[in-house]
C-alpha cells in the first residue's frame, strides 16, 4: 500500500510512527484479535451454510454433529473479539499520540525560539494538535485494516483451497483486486482532496483563533463580519474537499462490491462443475459459494484504510518539518554549558552595546548597556517595533545576541542549560497564556514545586489577596480558557503571581500594564518596581512589596511613564528613521529625564492628560 505515497511521505510516516514508540507486542495483539473477530464471521458463515444444506437432506439430529454448537461459538467469539481488538488498537493508538506528543514537547523545548514563533499559531494548534492524531490514527484505521485483510485473505483462500482448490483460487484472485484495484482507485483522487483539506484545516484554525482571541477588538472595529464570513467561505471549501474525497470511495466500494460479487459467481461455476463431477459433496457447494460473503468484509474497509494513509502521511510531513527544523536549531547552536556559581549577593545580567534581532533577520535594536540584579529596577521605553520584546527574549537567554556582549553571572545565558538560565531570569510576556485549570496549577506552571502556602503568599504579593479570599474554591476554582473568567487586572496580577512564585532572581516583564485602564495599569507598574516597597515606604497588608522579603531585580518593558518613579532608570530607545535599528536615545532616572527632557517631560504630560480626559 505505500505504492500510493511519495518517498518523502513514506520517510516521513516511517520516522513519525517510529517517535509514536508504539508496543509491537500491543499491535500483535490487536491484529490478531481483529483477524480472530472476521475468522469468526468466515467460519461461522461455513458452518452455518453447511449446516443449512445438510439439514436440507433432512438427517438424523446426531449425524449434524457439533455443528450447532460451532455455529453459537462463532457467534459469540466474532462480537468478543471485536471488543478486544478494539480495546487493545485504540490503548494502543492513545499510548502513542501521548509519546508523539511528548516527543515533539521536548524536541521544541530544546529548539530556538524562532522554530515555534516563526509559525502561526493556528498552524502550531493543528501540528501538535490535529497532526498527531492523524498520525496516532494510522494504528487504528490504516495498520490494523491492512494487516487483518492480508490475515483474513491468506487464512480463507487456503481454507477453501482445502475444501477444493479452484475455489481457493478464484477468491484470492477476486481478493487482490478487491485489496488492490479499490485503494488505488481511491487513492489518486483522495490525494488532491486531502492537500486541499489540509491546507483548508490550517487556514480554518487561525481563523477560529483569530476570531476567539480577538473577537471583542474586531467587533468593536467592525470586522468581525467579514471574518465571519471568510471563516464560511472555508468551511464550505471545506465540506466540498470532504464530498471530492468520498466519490473515490464510493468508487472503491463498488470495486469490492464487484469483487465480491465475481468470487460467488465464479465458485458456484467451478464448485457445480465439481460437485457433477463428484470431486465436491454437493453439501459443501454452499460453502464454498457463500463464504466469500464475509471475506470481502476486510477488504471494503482497505478503500477508507488508504485515504488514512494518505491524511496520515501529509500530516507526518508537516509534523517532521517541525522536528527536523526544531533539531537543526537545536544542533547548529552550540552545546549546552553550565553557568558560574551564583554571587552569593544573587545572579547579575549585563548587557554591554547589545544588537538584538531575530535569527535570519535584521537587527531591530542596538547600542544597548544595561546591569540587572537583585534590588534593581530598570524600565525600557519605545515605540512599537523598537525591539522592546526582542530585547527582552535576548535577555532570557532565548534568542542569540546578533552582536555585543550578553553575560549571566560572567556566563552568555544563550547556549547556556535552559533549566539553570530559567533558575536565575524569569520571563513573563504581555500575551502569557493562563491554561484552563486552577488557579493553583496556573501558578504551578512557573514553579511544580509550589505549595499552597506559597501559592497564596504570591498571590498576597501580587495585590490577590481580597480575590483569592473571595473565590467560591480558593486555589481549587478552575480559571476559564484564556482567563475569560477574570478582569484584566486580575489577569495581570495573576502573570506577576506566577513569575513571583518562579525561583528566578530576576524578572523581565513584558507590558504588564497592556489593555489595562490607566490607573490599574499604574498601580501595576508601581508595584512591580516596588515604588513604595520596604526601604521606601510601608505597604498595607493587603499590598505588600511584589518581592516579599527577598529583593527581586525587575526590568519591565511598558508604554505607562507616570509610573516610573520607582525606576533606578528609564532607559528610552527610538529609531531615528524608518529602517535603521534602534538605539538608547536616553537614559535615566525618571525624575531626572521628566526635569531635562523636554521630549520626555512633553510625553508624560500628554499621557496624564489624556488620562484626565479619560477620568471625564
Amino acid at each position: 500500500m505505500t505504492t500510493v505515497l511519495t518517498g518523502a511521505e513514506r520517510r516521513a510516516l516511517r520516522r513519525a510512527v517510529g517517535l509514536l514508540g508504539l508496543s509491537r507486542r500491543r499491535l500483535a495483539l490487536s491484529v490478531a484479535a481483529g483477524s480472530l473477530s472476521l475468522m469468526s464471521a468466515v467460519a461461522l458463515a461455513g458452518v452455518a451454510s453447511w449446516l443449512i444444506a445438510r439439514a436440507s437432506q433432512m438427517p438424523d439430529v446426531v449425524a449434524l454433529g457439533v455443528a450447532p454448537a460451532a455455529v453459537r461459538l462463532f457467534g459469540i467469539s466474532r462480537p468478543l473479539m471485536r471488543y478486544c481488538e478494539r480495546l487493545a488498537s485504540h490503548d494502543t493508538a492513545l499510548r502513542g499520540m501521548s509519546t508523539l506528543r511528548t516527543r515533539l514537547y521536548e524536541i521544541l523545548a530544546t529548539s530556538r525560539t524562532d522554530v515555534v514563533v516563526g509559525l502561526r499559531r493556528g498552524d502550531v494548534l493543528a501540528r501538535v494538535g490535529a497532526d498527531v492524531d492523524s498520525v496516532g490514527d494510522l494504528v487504528v484505521r490504516a495498520l490494523l485494516p491492512m494487516s487483518v485483510a492480508l490475515v483474513l485473505g491468506v487464512s480463507t483462500s487456503l481454507g477453501l483451497g482445502l475444501i477444493h482448490p479452484p475455489a481457493g483460487f478464484v477468491v484470492a484472485v477476486c481478493l487482490l483486486v478487491s485489496g488492490i484495484g479499490g485503494p488505488l482507485v481511491t487513492a489518486r483522487a483522495a490525494r488532491r482532496a486531502e492537500i486541499a483539506r489540509q491546507e483548508q484545516a490550517t487556514d480554518l484554525s487561525a481563523t477560529v483563533l483569530a476570531a476567539v482571541e480577538g473577537g471583542a477588538e474586531l467587533s468593536v472595529s467592525g470586522r468581525m463580519p467579514g471574518l465571519m464570513e471568510d471563516l464560511a467561505r472555508l468551511e464550505r471549501h471545506l465540506a466540498a474537499s470532504r464530498d471530492a474525497a468520498a466519490r473515490p470511495a464510493a468508487l472503491a466500494a463498488s470495486i469490492d462490491t464487484a469483487a465480491m460479487g465475481a468470487a460467488v459467481l465464479g465458485n458456484l461455476v467451478v464448485g457445480s462443475a465439481a460437485v457433477a463431477s463428484g470431486e465436491l459433496a454437493p453439501v459443501l457447494l454452499a460453502v464454498v459459494v457463500l463464504v466469500p460473503l464475509s471475506a470481502f468484509e476486510a477488504s471494503s474497509a482497505l478503500g477508507p484504510a488508504t485515504v488514512q494513509l494518505i491524511t496520515s502521511a501529509g500530516a507526518a510531513v508537516r509534523l517532521i518539518e517541525l522536528v527536523e527544523r526544531a533539531e537543526a536549531s537545536a544542533t547548529a547552536a552550540p552545546a549546552a554549558r553550565p553557568l558560574p556559581a551564583a554571587d552569593p549577593q544573587g545572579p547579575r545580567l549585563v548587557a554591554r552595546d547589545l544588537a538584538v534581532g531575530w535569527p535570519g533577520g535584521p537587527v531591530v535594536a542596538e547600542g544597548i548597556s544595561l546591569s540587572l540584579a537583585p534590588g534593581d529596577r530598570l524600565a525600557v521605553i519605545g515605540p512599537s517595533g523598537a525591539g522592546k520584546t526582542t530585547l527582552l527574549l535576548t535577555l532570557a537567554g532565548l534568542l542569540p545576541p546578533r552582536s555585543g556582549e550578553l553575560t549571566l553571572d560572567g556566563a552568555q545565558p544563550w547556549g547556556a542549560e535552559r533549566a539553570e538560565v530559567a533558575g536565575r531570569v524569569t520571563l513573563t510576556a504581555e500575551d502569557a497564556h493562563v491554561f484552563d485549570t486552577t488557579v493553583l496549577e496556573n501558578l504551578r506552571v512557573a514553579n511544580g514545586a509550589l505549595d499552597r502556602a506559597g501559592a497564596v503568599a504570591v498571590l498576597a504579593r501580587a495585590g490577590l489577596g481580597s480575590w483569592l479570599a473571595s473565590l467560591p474554591q480558593g486555589l481549587d476554582t478552575r480559571i476559564g480558557s484564556d482567563a475569560t473568567t477574570l478582569s484584566g487586572g486580575e489577569r495581570r496580577r495573576l502573570l506577576l503571581a506566577r513569575a513571583l512564585a518562579a525561583p528566578a532572581a530576576l524578572m523581565l516583564l513584558d507590558e504588564p500594564g497592556e489593555h489595562l485602564d490607566p490607573a490599574t495599569a499604574d498601580r501595576l507598574v508601581k508595584d512591580l518596581l516596588g515604588a513604595t516597597g520596604p526601604g521606601r515606604s510601608q505597604r498595607g497588608p493587603e499590598h505588600p512589596a511584589p518581592g516579599g522579603d527577598r529583593q527581586r531585580g525587575v526590568l519591565l518593558v511598558t508604554h505607562r511613564l507616570s509610573a516610573l518613579a520607582g525606576a533606578d532608570e528609564v532607559i528610552v530607545l527610538g529609531a531615528p528613521a524608518p529602517g535603521p535599528p534602534a538605539r538608547v536615545e536616553r537614559r535615566g532616572p525618571h525624575a531626572e529625564l521628566v526635569a531635562t527632557d523636554r521630549s520626555y517631560g512633553w510625553a508624560l504630560e500628554q499621557e496624564t492628560e489624556g488620562d484626565d480626559r479619560g477620568d471625564d
